[in-house]
């Protein structure tokens, strides 16, 4: 009896150390905004996905102010399955045509946007869903419609209905789907999404949540992982090909970011539990932080 009684209090302790050293974090970021792209194997897994909503709600209720952008992938290709539409890409982005435009906006929009929505608010926060046609959110452009169909690239951001939102405690939560000036629908990247929105908001950090540990020296090696790196160092790994494939992009969104006024972008392993929190919350941090060049936390 009195080994249990020793045991809880323990991890009481523990628990009231891990508030405490939180404490100059919360007090830092407390009413700065941080937007997070969530994707990958956190939206998938179940247990992981109750933690990120947990995590997300967590920073609202210490005075963050998060914004959430999420992509939906593997959904959207379950329901073309389902409809029997073959999915198609080239160079990496999804060849979208009319048939294929329509399940993606159904899906990210109708079903992946109102579950996180609906999650976030049974862990006791206050969500909004939106897409890029809310509010002029997201003014979109083709990327090539030739080659890839409706496919864009953010042309303008109005960031006006975002941040009466936050600033009203709610936390919006943003899929990826948007329109052109003529009112066509177009599929853009939830990371460019995410950079773009985080620039318009002059956010405090960008959070690419991943299915890597950050940006590796060795991409076979997780020990090689470069913890911080400034913008000029980014740059300089892709052009050494030390960052390569679906990395690029990545990196490239967390510089345009940074260029436009960000203070830190971070690439997380969402595979980790906990990983918004113990990014922000600790001296150590778990991912790779790339800071503008002249800014170094």
């Amino acid at each position: 009896m009195s080994n249990e009684s020793e045991y809880i209090q323990q991890t009481a302790a523990t628990r009231v150390r891990v508030l405490s050293e939180a404490l100059p974090y919360i007090q830092q970021f407390s009413g700065r905004t941080v937007v997070i792209k969530y994707g990958g194997a956190a939206m998938k897994d179940s247990s992981l996905k109750d933690k990120v909503i947990r995590d997300i709600v967590f920073l609202s209720c210490v005075g963050v102010r998060p914004v959430v952008v999420h992509g939906g992938g593997p959904e959207i290709n379950s329901w073309l399955d389902k409809l029997g539409i073959e999915p198609q890409f080239k160079d990496g982005l999804r060849v979208t045509d009319a048939p294929t435009m329509d399940v993606v906006e159904m899906v990210l929009v109708g079903r992946v946007n109102k579950e996180i929505v609906s999650l976030i608010n049974q862990a006791g926060g206050l969500a909004v869903g939106l897409c890029g046609k809310d509010g002029h959110l997201i003014t979109a452009r083709p990327v090539d419609q030739e080659k890839i169909g409706f496919v864009g690239e953010v042309n303008n951001i109005d960031a006006r209905l975002v941040e009466s939102l936050v600033k009203n405690g709610y936390i919006p939560v943003i899929s990826s789907v948007a329109t052109d000036e003529s009112g066509q629908a177009y599929n853009i990247n939830a990371d460019t999404v995410a950079g773009e929105i985080a620039a318009a908001l002059g956010a405090e950090k960008l959070i690419l949540l991943t299915d890597t540990p950050g940006i590796l020296r060795d991409y076979k090696d997780p020990s090689t992982l470069l913890t911080r790196l400034n913008i000029q160092q980014a740059r300089e790994l892709i052009a050494q090909g030390i960052v390569a494939g679906g990395m690029i992009p990545k990196v490239n969104c967390c510089v345009r970011s940074l260029a436009q006024g960000v203070r830190a972008a971070h690439i997380l392993d969402g595979r980790l539990p906990h990983a918004l929190l113990l990014e922000i919350f600790t001296d150590e941090g778990i991912g790779s932080m790339i800071v503008a060049s002249g800014y170094m936390q």
